[in-house]
């Protein structure tokens, strides 16, 4: 009976740690879905067709970067094209191409605003935040 506890006790600790792993990668997309809604200033309708395309449209530039390996040149002409192929789609959704055009500065921005904080982190935690230490006399 105390090895079946044992156990069921070890189970639950691992699932625990496993979700918490995975915890910081939802978080980050949950992010990001609601930093692109509210800078496209998307209604509910424009997003229930806008997300699944553009999920679909990540998922291409993703393996067009794995398919290009080190070639750069490669990968930022299979990146124009995909973009190319999903601006029509987008303007369909949102209407215009001023919106449509909008999304690849929304997605730029957020993985400036992504690496700006993480860096505010990595300096603060290296103690080099815009604060002064003081010292007692």
């Amino acid at each position: 009976m105390k090895l079946f506890l044992l156990s069921l006790l070890f189970v639950g600790c691992s699932i625990t740690a496993f979700s918490q792993k995975q915890e910081p990668r939802i978080n980050m997309y949950a992010l990001k879905v609601a930093f692109i809604t509210k800078d496209l200033n998307l209604t509910t309708e424009e997003a229930e067709k806008f997300w699944p395309v553009y999920n679909t449209y990540i998922d291409e530039l993703k393996k067009a970067r794995k398919e290009s390996g080190d070639d750069i040149i490669g990968f930022e002409e299979k990146m124009v094209a995909i973009k190319k192929k999903y601006a029509v789609d987008f303007k369909r959704i949102l209407a215009n191409d001023e919106r449509a055009n909008k999304v690849f500065l929304a997605d730029r921005n957020f993985g400036n605003a992504i690496k700006k904080e993480l860096q505010n982190r990595q300096r603060i935690r290296n103690g080099g935040g815009n604060f002064r230490q003081q010292t007692t006399p």
